[in-house]
């Protein structure tokens, strides 16, 4: 369970990222890892460990989000917040 956890801890890292050139830039909050785990072990543990994969089906499942996660993905969407 620790592998799973730390595969899916750097997939929600990756999944909230900006197109930004900076690594740093890409890793999104602790908040918005936070917004999001749980959405992510629910709606889509099949795609961990693929951060692509998690962001995709995560995006795809827009409506069945949280709405902690969902702002993140409306924030991401409008640029209204950077990612650190």
């Amino acid at each position: 369970m620790t592998r799973l956890m730390a595969a899916l801890f750097a997939a929600v890292v990756v999944a909230f990222g900006s197109t930004a050139a900076s690594a740093q830039e890409n890793q999104g909050t602790a908040e918005q890892r936070a917004a999001c785990t749980p959405d992510a072990f629910r709606l889509c543990s099949a795609y961990i460990p693929d951060p692509s994969g998690v962001e995709a089906c995560l995006r795809q499942r827009k409506s069945d989000l949280s709405k902690a996660c969902k702002a993140v993905f409306e924030q991401a969407s409008t640029g209204s917040v950077r990612s650190r």
